[in-house]
Parts: C-alpha cells; structure tokens; sequence
C-alpha cells in the first residue's frame, strides 16, 4: 500500500504533486458551499494534516460525509499551500477510500477532554490520544538514544533473563513463576508446596534487575548494558511506581563510584538533549498542555551540570528543613523523594548526585567504605521526579561481600556462582539501573507513570 508518513508530508513544499496518506480523521468539518475540511493524523507527528474533499468525489456523499473521529482512511491528493494561518500546507483529495468507520454514538475518544483515568481503562485507544501519541513518540526517542549512547561508547547489548531464582535486591517482592497447579500442588514432608517437582525444579521469580547477570559479562567483555523488563511484585498504588518496568542497566569493568556517576550524569544529559533536538513539537504540546514549565526545567537541567555531595552532607541540608517535611529525616533514614526534590529544587536548583550512602539500607552487593557505616552507592536526583538513577560500586572483595550477605541475611550457597566471580580474577567494577519510565516522566511532564507506558501493570490491573 503505497503512502507517504505525514510527518513527511507536512516538510514538503513541491507544491502541485500528488501525495497519499493514510491515517484516522481527527476532525471532519463540513461548508455549505459543498466540501469538507478533514483533519488527519496517523501517529507520526502530533500535527495533523488537512484535507480539503470537495462534492466532485464520485464518494462524497457515500464516503466523505460518513467518516467521523476515528474512522480511518487512504487519501490521495494534490499538494497545496494552504491560504489558512497556522498552517503551510494541505491537500485537494481526489481519491478518499474508507477502510473502517467508527460509530459517532459510541466512539469514547470524541472531540472533548477525556481525563487520564478514563483513558487508562480504555488503553487499546488511548494511543489515539495527542497526549499518549507524544508520550510514545518520547519513549521511543530514549530508548533510540540509548542504544545510541552505549553502542558510541563501545558497550554491547546484553539479553539477560527474565526469569530468575536470584533476588538481586534482597527484598523478596518477587512474582513466582510456577506450572504447578494450586489445586494438585505437590507437597514436602512439612506440607509445604514441593518446587523440586516444578519445571525449573526449583522455586523461580519474574527478575526484577538484570544486574547480577550483567556483572558475570562486565567481568569478562569490559562493558555491558542490558535494557529489558523487569518485576515488582510491590503492594504500591502510587503515581510513581508500576508492578512491570523497564531498566537500563550498564555494567563496567575497571571502574570505581566515580567513574559510575560520571557515566550516568553523561547519560542523563545526553537522554535529555535528544528529546529536546529530536522531539520538538511533542515537547511544545506537553509545555503548553501538561507542564507549562517543562521546556525551561529540561533545557536547564541539560546545561547545569550536575551537584555531587554526599549522603551525610545532604542529610545536613535537610535537617534545617524538617518541619516543612512530612517524614523528618535523621542521619540513617532512606531520602524520600520529597528530600530529592528539595534538593534539587530548593538548595542547589539543579541535578544531585547523592553518594555513599548507610550499608543499613543499601544492597548486599554495594562495595563497603572504610568508615565501616556506608556504601560506594549513588542516586542521581532531577528536579519534579527525584531519584532518576540508583547505582554502586560493586564489592569486588570476596570475603567482605560474603560478609554482607551474612549481615543482610542472604544464603551464600544460593549466589555461589556470584561469588566466584570474586574467587577468578576479581577486578574492581561499577553500574546503575535506570528506569525508563521515569525519564519518561521527567522529559515529558507527566505525573503519574501509568500514563508513560503502554501498558500499566499495577496491583488489581492487567486488563489488556
């Protein structure tokens, strides 16, 4: 089916030639003096292209007149300059083919505001939405920019997988991947389910990092990244947090927290920086719909630079503050993001990175300081969404990683192979995870990150 995007259409200005487009009507406008203004649009730009469809149609009436929102259709037409302001270009249709019609009466994306609640329960036409359309064309930008980011700095893309028996946080909010049938589980001696008779023979999880795995190629091929979905299985109905999420997690041989946040505050950057050379239109539409202070907060946070400071002399900067907190923060305390955002917002007024943390609340797998109190960790802090990226050094030490994971109460046996990677050739390493969504967010202007993916899954919802 031949056709042209009108993203490409709308560059054009070979005035005179024939173009066809395909897409869904946006609008139909009908005149008395015997033809219809149509708006189309079909996903490639949040601008929609208009067509002028005259009564000589043979199908004006049969056709034309019948199209309504949603409908979508093949144009051909004429390319013309448009005598109408705010737009360059439009077409004289001569050919208009129907391909699927959408019912007026119950067609739910009519031409009013539909709130983001409503959309969310009719997520298969949300896309339809200018709103989700730009948010997807975004996503779709970062994850391009990505790969673009970590293929230019000679990193390999690594699959790690998506189910798992390691808990790479420890935390244990994992969904359990099982064949056996509640019903007729089998069971051990003490009653309890029998997973030596599942598939894996053993108990499984949905993965909820691909960190561990990616450390195994980092201490063999220099620098991994791997960017893929991960799990939580968290009882969390907030705006920040989804039961289904994807990470992007490089790897780093050789490298120490340093060199870790280093990388991230480059990757940040330049994440940020592509949307704003690339996406310019969807991010006007989000600066005048959804955030009218976006466009300035992105082209400050790409120009800044970035604060370092420590846990301890944040925690010293918060402290004066704690009355305009909800939860006061002491030395020992994980930030909240009402912290992360005064910091970035209030004191220093642009991006933060936190570093060396309290071992009490970080992962088994952080490299310990010599302070014996805190961790090689980092959190990298944007003003409006708080921590963007969480990351270590990892602890390169055999006999100090096997002490953590005693502290933190981890079976050694279970992460034997993890360990031996300190046992062969042990060398000093360093990553992050980042999610996607929540650059999604923070480049967009979105408040709730079930409006940033495709598909939310969250306690109580997986209807599509």
């Amino acid at each position: 089916m031949q056709r042209e995007l009108i993203k490409h259409v709308l560059e054009r200005d070979d005035f005179g030639s024939t173009v066809t487009v395909a897409g869904w009507v946006r609008t139909r406008r009908d005149s008395k003096g015997g033809f219809s203004f149509i708006e189309l649009t079909d996903g490639s730009i949040i601008t929609g292209l208009q067509v002028i469809a005259d009564n000589e149609l043979p199908n004006y009436e049969s056709a034309v007149l019948r199209l309504s929102i949603g409908s979508a259709v093949r144009i051909t037409g004429t390319l013309t300059e448009s005598p109408a302001k705010g737009q360059r270009i439009e077409i004289k249709a001569t050919e208009v083919e129907p391909f699927g019609l959408a019912d007026p009466e119950t067609y739910p994306l009519q031409k009013k505001r539909v709130s983001f609640e409503r959309l969310r329960e009719i997520a298969h036409l949300r896309p339809r939405t200018n709103t989700i359309g730009a948010v997807t064309r975004v996503r779709n930008s970062l994850s391009y920019a990505t790969h673009r980011f970590y293929q230019d700095r000679d990193f390999l893309y690594l699959n790690t997988p998506l189910i798992t028996a390691s808990d790479a946080e420890g935390a244990g909010s994992m969904f359990r991947v099982s064949t056996i049938d509640p019903a007729t589980a089998p069971r051990t001696s003490d009653g309890e389910i029998d997973y030596a008779e599942d598939f894996f023979g053993r108990p499984t999880f949905l993965t909820v990092s691909g960190q561990l795995s990616a450390e195994t190629y980092a201490l063999a091929l220099d620098r991994v990244y791997t960017f893929g979905p991960t799990f939580r299985a968290e009882n969390s109905n907030t705006r920040r947090h989804l039961a289904e999420f994807w990470m992007v997690e490089p790897e780093i041989a050789f490298a120490d927290l340093n060199d870790d946040a280093d990388l991230a505050e480059d990757y940040v950057t330049y994440l940020i920086r592509y949307v704003l050379e690339n996406n310019e239109t969807d991010l006007e539409f989000f600066n005048r719909w959804v955030d009218t202070d976006l466009l300035d907060r992105l082209h400050h946070v790409a120009e800044s630079g970035f604060e370092r400071i420590t846990y301890t002399e944040a925690i010293g900067l918060l402290e004066p503050a704690n009355d305009s907190f909800e939860f006061p923060v002491v030395w020992g305390d994980d930030l909240q993001s009402e912290h992360e955002r005064y910091l970035t917002e209030q004191v220093f007024k642009r991006p933060v990175t936190v570093t060396d943390f309290p071992f009490a609340f970080k992962a088994f797998y952080m490299r310990r300081n010599d302070d014996g109190k805190t961790v090689a960790a980092m959190d990298v802090l944007v003003p409006g969404i708080g921590e963007i990226v969480g990351g270590s050094q990892r602890e390169e030490r055999l006999d100090v990683l096997a002490d953590s994971m005693r502290i933190k109460g981890m079976d050694e046996d279970h992460y034997w192979w993890y360990l031996d990677l300190r046992r062969f050739g042990s060398a000093p390493h360093a990553g992050f995870g980042l999610g996607l969504e929540r650059v999604v967010q923070f480049t967009t202007g979105m408040q709730n990150i079930r409006d940033v993916i495709p598909f939310p899954r969250t306690p109580r919802n997986a209807e599509f």
